[in-house]
């Protein structure tokens, strides 16, 4: 990645299409397109032009934002021509003899952030909303990249300024006979940004669940029906199913839309004593996915025995009577079921669609959903309360609010951004 050069990709879908967008962004892309369109359209309107040099490679809408009004905050133009492969590369390959280079991923949007158009926030945002497979991860995403959590934190970054000015005045001027005592207020307004900071944290779970889904584990003993159960909810048979214990030997992660929520299936080995290395090897993962996940299906049948179990600490569990068509299983259920008959699975679907309500809130988006957010916002806590332990020492009160800043200004990019981008621009396709 280089500055001050002008890169150029496909930003649209796999060609063919009916319709491909080429993308630019640096300085050349006035002199590109006084090359290749005929001249520099008015800023920000669709303007019909052929795009080529001596002859014609296609026919195309183009668009033209002058800096800094644009999504990278540099000279920028779209190109919307047929979605042709043939095409589409006679494009790039001219606009790269033109001196534009191909753009490596997410160099578009790392752009707009080093140009102060997006904060690292906005940009995870932006990555959610490309990724996003539900209604709820939509939402999410979306406010995130429209910078609600930008706002809540300079709202905090605001009041931690306010707190920091109160007491390195009077660090500053401590020589200074009228310089008395901190206001009562001072540990009041400490306290009340340390409450808003931890409910902003106590949500990041579930933020998480809306972002990653929720995770139901399939559990029980070998032939109980977990794979059956796993292809009637998923409507496809993505499982292989056959009468021989011990077929499921992997970890299987099926992602199911449930409610608008997005719901992680996962279809475990049977859990038993065997000899075999690799069902042995199943066994182990099974049960280490049982203890991670948000809740567990615990599968009994009438023709299998059950086997012993213990329940993972936190999550529930419930205990699912299959194969209803041949008879009631002899233990307890929750819920009896027939994936032949499909007698019991609306009920099911029913429950599961009120518990991933539940655990993912059915309100506003949650916007903190990461592990960087909840780290943040940890150290911001724990240093809002050294800061009020100290408070009979200013210089340690006002490190420990220095300390909190630092965890909102890395929250959002403005110190310490580059390793974090470098991982997260790795996952963003070219041209975006």
């Amino acid at each position: 990645m280089r500055d001050g050069d002008t890169i150029v990709a496909l930003s649209s879908g796999a060609v063919p299409a009916g319709v491909a967008v080429i993308r630019l962004s640096g300085p050349d892309v006035p002199n590109i397109l006084n090359a290749i369109a005929g001249g520099v359209p008015k800023p920000r309107r669709l303007t019909l032009r052929p795009i080529g040099t001596d002859t014609a490679l296609d026919r195309g809408l183009v668009a033209y934002f002058a800096a800094p009004h644009s999504f990278t905050g540099e000279d920028c133009a779209e190109l919307q021509v047929h979605g042709s492969p043939a095409g589409v590369r006679a494009i790039l390959r001219l606009c790269t003899s033109l001196g534009a280079r191909l753009a490596e991923a997410g160099e578009f949007t790392r752009r707009a952030f080093e140009n102060g158009k997006l904060d690292l926030v906005e940009i995870e945002g932006l990555g959610d909303l490309l990724d996003a497979e539900t209604e709820n991860q939509r939402r999410q995403a979306i406010a995130r990249l429209e910078g609600g959590l930008t706002a809540q934190v300079d709202h905090w970054r605001d009041q931690l300024l306010d707190l920091r000015a109160e007491i390195e005045a009077r660090l500053d001027f401590s020589d200074e006979g009228d310089v008395g005592e901190l206001p009562a207020s001072f540990a009041q307004n400490l306290d009340a940004l340390a409450q808003s900071i931890g409910a902003a944290l106590g949500t990041v779970e579930r933020g998480r669940i809306v972002r990653e889904g929720l995770r139901v584990a399939l559990a029980g003993a070998p032939n109980v029906g977990k794979s059956s159960l796993l292809n009637a909810l998923a409507k496809s048979d993505i499982a292989i199913v056959t009468d021989e214990p011990g077929t499921t030997r992997d970890v299987r992660e099926v992602p199911i839309d449930i409610g608008s929520q997005l719901v992680i299936f996962l279809d475990l080995a049977g859990l038993r004593e065997t000899a075999s290395k690799a069902e042995a090897e199943g066994v182990r993962r099974a049960q280490a996915e049982i203890e991670q996940a948000n809740l567990v299906l615990w599968l009994v049948a009438p023709d299998v025995a059950d086997v012993d179990f213990i329940a993972p600490f936190g999550a529930p569990v419930w205990r699912i009577g299959t194969k209803s068509d041949l008879g009631r299983s002899a233990d307890y259920v929750d819920l009896a079921l027939s994936t032949q008959s499909k007698d019991g699975l609306d009920d099911l679907l029913a429950r599961l669609t009120a518990f991933a309500s539940e655990q993912s809130g059915s309100g506003e988006p949650i916007l903190v959903s990461r592990e960087r957010d909840r780290a943040a916002l940890d150290e911001a806590g724990t240093a809002l309360s050294r800061a009020k332990l100290a408070l009979g020492d200013p210089e340690l009160a006002a490190e420990s609010l220095r300390i909190a800043s630092q965890s909102l200004e890395r929250l959002v990019g403005r110190i310490d951004a580059e390793r974090v981008l470098d991982r997260l621009f790795a996952s963003f396709c070219i041209g975006k």
